[in-house]
């Protein structure tokens, strides 16, 4: 199990390390929740995160099935719900370890930041 937390640690989590696919996210969506240039994330079935801390103070949004969920307190975005509730997109930054999995691609690079440049060698694709 891996531990993630938010800024201020008022929310505290613990997600499986069994990751289904990691990747860098540019698109605008995903750089404007960050404020960064892109959003490393990783997904996960939903059931497979649990709540240790601070459930009682997040922030969601969107719908219940499709948010970004941050902590209510310092903003800090923990994971997006996606595919209809079904999974979650773990904000790798938000995790205290280092998962098995590390991303594997690049996607929406056609909508990348234009001031950042791509330096890795993952594979980019214009979209998902």
């Amino acid at each position: 199990m891996l531990r993630g937390k938010c800024e201020c640690g008022a929310v505290r989590y613990t997600v499986a390390d069994e990751f289904r696919y990691a990747m860098n996210c540019h698109c605008s969506k995903c750089r404007a929740a960050t404020g960064s240039a892109f959003k490393p994330m990783a997904g996960i079935e939903r059931e497979k995160l649990e709540f240790t801390q601070g459930q009682d103070t997040l922030l969601l949004v969107g719908t219940a099935d499709e948010n970004h969920t941050r902590c209510a307190a310092c903003g800090s975005l923990l994971f997006s719900v996606v595919r209809d509730g079904a999974y979650v997109h773990v904000a790798l930054g938000s995790l205290v370890e280092g998962p098995t999995l590390r991303p594997t691609k690049h996607i929406f690079v056609g909508s990348k930041a234009p001031w950042f440049e791509i330096t890795d060698d993952l594979p980019q694709f214009e979209e998902y």
